[in-house]
């Protein structure tokens, strides 16, 4: 029998509920402790959770935790994610994994100095549609990738001190909702850009509240993505290939179905329904690498996060857009 994972959550808002949710349907693993510095005991007691702790270094120093996920606004993930490894814990960091790739490089050489999992949880690259659509890359079915777009685009009522607008917070369209974008198209393309271009309207508080990128490959594949926070589109995903296409019709980032085109041939479609809220395939991948002693998941490598970062890094550089604690 698989021993019982027990993990414990950092900031306890409305993803970690979600993680909460979904982890009830992981058969060897529960949620056995919360930390708030805000001492609010909300999610620990919906849960029924038997340790609640007002820091985080208490969560961090507790033996019966084995693994740690971090919920905290983007700007706290550097420091969260520091402390559990600091302390031997593995850690599972919600998106982004950090603000920048000098921050997240530092993660990494502390999590392989120490050997101590850490992985960027970005539940998109685990779930079973997005599993099939590399299925179908690597088979080659459409043949050679030319083109990908896609655009996730959600209306977010405008507060200069929430976190998807202030600054201090790591604001901004791109770490929220265009990392989505990025890194589904990293993993599409299987390499880093050659050029990037980018373009942004910056908001009064000095954080891209819209923005459109193109990124074009060594192999001459240009994938497009846009997203922002004024309005909504049907946020969906198309692979153009030499021989057919892949789509996912609407919000791709949590999508439970794709479609494969090939040119004179029967069309196909996967669906892979969630058993819970879609958090759940993240979850069991990283119990599987912390069981086996890995201290990363292939799925969502150490060295796809720090890619993803760098070329974050250069489209906040294009697009002017750079954080007071950097």
């Amino acid at each position: 029998m698989t021993e019982l994972l027990r993990w414990g959550i950092i900031g306890p808002g409305r993803i970690a509920e979600k993680f909460a949710k979904d982890l009830t349907v992981v058969p060897d693993a529960k949620l056995y402790a919360v930390a708030s510095q805000s001492g609010s005991r909300q999610l620990a007691d919906s849960f029924r959770v038997p340790s609640f702790y007002d820091n985080y270094q208490a969560l961090a120093a507790d033996p019966a935790v084995a693994a740690i996920y971090i919920a905290t606004p983007h700007n706290s993930h550097y420091q969260n994610a520091r402390l559990c490894l600091e302390a031997g814990k593995p850690v599972m960091v919600e998106k982004p994994l950090t603000v920048n790739a000098a921050q997240a490089e530092e993660l990494v050489s502390l999590a392989q100095a120490k050997g101590v999992f850490l992985m960027e949880a970005l539940w998109t690259r685990f779930l079973p549609a997005f599993r099939r659509v590399r299925g179908w890359l690597e088979a080659e079915e459409i043949g050679e990738v030319l083109m990908m777009r896609s655009s996730f685009n959600a209306r977010m009522a405008f507060d200069a001190g929430g976190r998807h607008y202030d600054p201090d917070l790591a604001g901004g369209s791109l770490l929220d909702l265009g990392i989505y974008s990025l890194a589904v198209s990293q993993s599409v393309m299987q390499a880093n850009p050659t050029s990037i271009q980018a373009q942004a309207v910056v908001g009064s508080t000095g954080v891209d509240e819209c923005l459109a990128v193109n990124l074009q490959y060594a192999s001459g594949a240009i994938s497009q993505f846009s997203t922002m926070f004024r309005g909504h589109s049907a946020n969906g995903m198309e692979v153009f290939g030499t021989r057919g296409k892949i789509s996912i019709e609407s919000w791709f980032f949590k999508a439970e179905s794709a479609h494969l085109e090939r040119y004179g041939r029967q069309p196909e479609r996967f669906r892979g329904k969630f058993r819970r809220g879609g958090f759940e395939y993240q979850i069991e991948e990283a119990g599987r690498r912390i069981r086996a002693g890995e201290i990363e998941s292939p799925l969502m490598s150490h060295t796809d996060s720090l890619a993803n970062l760098r070329v974050m890094d250069e489209i906040r550089r294009q697009i002017g857009v750079r954080y007071p604690f950097e």
